[in-house]
């Protein structure tokens, strides 16, 4: 009686022990594979494979990046005020834009009259690119801030939008009915039932309206910018400095990556279930 026990501890024992060894493998490749990469950047750009004043090297992008954090040469600011200006920016049209799409995608995935009165607004606005509404935001709301957070919030709420429709219509029926047998009504079956259940493809829809917040970022900033990331961009190529438009860049690839990996956190506590 007591073999079959001592064989499942054994085997469950012998599982653990393995996991780490193989996440411990995976982030050796990891490393590798960024070792790699930036060794073969410095030799094409050391061996002038690719002349310098098209790409820089990493050291000096490194070199850079330490002297923008306190010198505002050559662009006018420092890399910390450019952060925070582009930081602000997307922020604003990204939270807004989730705000917004992300009830809207559910509402119309569950309510048929909510989906036939919007939707076809939606299917003529969806494919028409963001930054064809530059001309219109600066008549709607000047060269400020809001203007440029109007651009990255339709960016971000097309993505929101569809995959908070799409995670509600995939509920389980079943499940629909079950709570439906037991009285509840159609808002709580939506509450309890459906919005859970398109938790996982909320959360995807979340990541896709980030990327695509940080992308429109840089075409954003285009209107009249003094400070920003993307205007950093800009003023790199201006001045063909492509050490300063690499450091804008991957300050940006970085923060959206970081913003990434705290979006999957927060999808662990809600949605236990995606994880595992």
């Amino acid at each position: 009686m007591n073999t079959p026990i001592q064989t499942s501890s054994k085997s469950e024992l012998k599982a653990k022990s393995v996991r780490p060894q193989k996440n411990s493998s995976y982030a050796w490749l990891s490393l590798l594979s960024l070792l790699v990469f930036f060794l073969l950047w410095y030799t094409v750009v050391h061996f002038e494979i690719i002349s310098k004043t098209l790409l820089a090297s990493p050291t000096e992008v490194i070199t850079t990046f330490w002297s923008k954090l306190s010198n505002r040469a050559p662009d006018g600011a420092t890399l910390g005020t450019h952060f925070k200006t582009s930081l602000t920016l997307a922020l604003t049209g990204y939270i807004s834009a989730v705000v917004i799409g992300v009830p809207l995608g559910l509402l119309m995935g569950w309510y048929k009259k909510v989906d036939d009165i919007v939707k076809p607004i939606f299917e003529v606005i969806r494919p028409i690119p963001p930054i064809a509404w530059i001309p219109l935001a600066i008549l709607w709301f000047g060269i400020g801030l809001p203007a440029k957070a109007f651009i990255i919030w339709l960016s971000a709420f097309v993505p929101s939008v569809i995959n908070s429709y799409a995670g509600i219509k995939l509920t389980e029926p079943v499940l629909i009915n079950v709570a439906r047998t037991f009285g509840a009504t159609n808002w709580e079956t939506f509450l309890r039932i459906g919005v859970p259940s398109a938790l996982p493809m909320v959360f995807t829809g979340l990541r896709l309206s980030l990327s695509s917040a940080w992308m429109t970022l840089v075409a954003a900033e285009l209107l009249a910018a003094t400070e920003g990331l993307g205007y950093m961009i800009q003023m790199g190529r201006t001045l063909s400095r492509p050490d300063v438009i690499i450091v804008g860049m991957l300050t940006i690839g970085f923060t959206g990556a970081i913003m990434a990996y705290v979006l999957e956190r927060f999808e662990g506590k809600l949605a236990p279930w995606r994880r595992s």
